[in-house]
């Protein structure tokens, strides 16, 4: 049998890559929406980031049984599950009556597109040689990353316009779509459709061992431990600002109107978009994962710094955030690491466990801001929305550096794997 052709290939792939799409655009979709969604339920800052956290509570849940279901039940249908439920999580979100139906709206979608990214990466092992997938890892994160481009200034005019209800309504729509192509075009492996395979086994046949064994395996693996701790800070920081926090800071401290902000801070996700391919290119070109991982995370860390607590002009600090977002696009060659650190079979497990790493910096750090906020709050308020003085934005923040900069410390720990498979 001949390979896949690459359209085919790409085909199956992108549907994998479009539900990763729509999961990055429900998670950084709350920070357009800030004052309406303060406004709509009368919370503050700490529920507010609750609210929006409850996406990251049920995503990071669902990755470990999200690995375990992709290897043994194949993406296929996990992706196809997947996209169904976060159209009832969406639409239930989009006409909640209340906080809780709200909460358990986002609930319900963090833990449906948790699937996405693993399962397409599992997709890209078995519809792309070996050389390839560093590559399609990255691309997947820039569609991911596009998703969260328009949850920026396009979100922001639709919601003006439309309301934040009709828009996430057709976002449940949307993934009704998406699950029906999915199920109709997508297989796990070109086999099903008369290609060569380019999935490489390890010589072993575990599709029937125990669930928790795996589990327990992939777990023993040090590297996976450091994996998935390292972007709690590095992909963390970014989906924390531009997620939630970014847009009302812009606004308060620097004055920008709420287009503006959401434009500065879809361009700090599009440069993480830029900066994970191309990272991850860089890193397999160059043999070895460690030293663009650090390098990378040196300069993102510093970037931090200055943003946060020195007194940066607006001109200077657009394209500081720029020079962070590239650099913390390292979480590509994190996954690529991650896959050669452990036996092939283990792929889909270990790539769970190291996925929960970016949401989990969203589960502490996006509630964590907000509660900080809130306790240095002065009692300022316009129409409904609480304001904050540049001083509590400030220490709000010193808990996104120090996640940073507590993952620069571990990255000289993980061991080097020289972009050879173990």
């Amino acid at each position: 049998m001949t390979p896949p052709p690459p359209r085919l290939a790409w085909t199956v792939w992108g549907l994998g890559a479009l539900l990763y799409l729509f999961a990055f655009y429900q998670r950084v979709a709350p920070a357009v929406m800030t004052d309406q969604l303060m406004a709509e339920f009368a919370i503050g800052g700490a529920a507010l980031g609750n609210l929006s956290a409850f996406y990251f509570y049920a995503y990071v849940a669902m990755q470990i049984p999200t690995g375990v279901l992709a290897d043994r039940w194949g993406p296929r249908r996990v992706l196809a599950a997947g996209a169904g439920v976060a159209a009832i999580g969406s639409l239930l979100f989009a006409f909640a009556p209340s906080f809780g139906w709200a909460g358990f709206g986002r609930l319900l979608v963090g833990a449906s597109v948790a699937v996405a990214f693993v399962s397409t990466l599992k997709l890209a092992s078995h519809w792309f040689p070996p050389q390839k997938y560093a590559l399609a890892s990255g691309m997947a994160l820039f569609f991911g990353v596009a998703g969260g481009v328009m949850a920026g200034v396009p979100l922001r005019l639709l919601v003006e316009n439309f309301g934040w209800r009709m828009v996430m309504g057709s976002a449940g729509m949307f993934a009704t779509l998406l699950c029906v192509a999915i199920w109709l075009i997508v297989r796990d492996d070109p086999a099903e459709r008369g290609h060569a395979s380019h999935h490489q086994l390890d010589g072993k046949s575990h599709a029937h061992a125990p669930v928790l064994a795996g589990i327990v395996e992939v777990l023993t693996y040090r590297n996976i431990w450091l994996l998935m701790l390292a972007p709690i800070g590095f992909s963390g920081a970014v989906l924390t600002f531009a997620g939630l926090w970014g847009v009302p800071w812009l606004r308060q401290v620097h004055g920008l109107d709420p287009k503006a902000a959401a434009a500065v801070t879809s361009t700090l996700l599009a440069a993480w978009a830029l900066g994970g391919p191309l990272l991850g290119n860089w890193s397999q070109q160059l043999g070895r994962r460690k030293p663009l991982y650090l390098i990378s995370g040196a300069i993102a860390t510093a970037g931090w710094a200055a943003v946060i607590f020195l007194p940066l002009p607006l001109w200077l600090m657009i394209p500081l955030l720029v020079v962070i977002g590239f650099a913390s696009g390292n979480i590509i060659i994190g996954f690529a690491w991650a896959k050669e650190s452990l036996p092939l079979r283990l792929m889909g497990t270990a790539s769970g466990v190291v996925n929960m790493g970016p949401l989990l910096g969203g589960v502490l750090l996006q509630p964590g801001i907000g509660w900080l906020l809130d306790r240095g709050w002065s009692g300022a308020e316009a129409n409904g929305v609480r304001l904050y003085d540049a001083a509590t934005w400030q220490g709000g923040f010193a808990l996104l550096f120090a996640s940073v900069l507590l993952a620069l410390i571990l990255v000289p720990f993980i061991r080097e794997t020289r972009c050879q498979q173990s």
